[in-house]
């Protein structure tokens, strides 16, 4: 079993998350998410095969504390499997996301 793996790249205003986004992978970002998301506007969704809800949390959390002086960061690439979790947590009026048509 190969272990669950997250990665970024940085991408002018975006941050794209990469591969595996659960409990077991989300500490490295957890612990240098302040340098990582400096001056982001974005946080893309796009290559992320997984998200569980501990993911889902972190994101939320990303979301809606952010850096002193700045908007919140918007999150994009949203999978429907994403969106799906989102809607069962009854988040869709927390975590904003570009094509915000989350599932009601």
């Amino acid at each position: 079993m190969t272990p669950n793996v997250l990665q970024w790249r940085s991408e002018e205003e975006t941050l794209k998350l990469i591969g595996i986004l659960d409990r077991d992978s989300l500490m490295s970002f957890w612990d240098d998410r302040h340098t990582l998301l400096e001056g982001k506007k974005r946080l893309d969704l796009s290559e992320l095969a997984r998200v569980d809800s501990a993911g889902l949390a972190m994101l939320v959390h990303v979301q809606n504390t952010p850096a002193a002086g700045s908007s919140p960061i918007l999150i994009t690439g949203v999978s429907e499997r994403l969106r799906t979790l989102i809607a069962l947590y009854n988040l869709n009026d927390i975590l904003i996301a570009e094509g915000a048509e989350l599932a009601s």
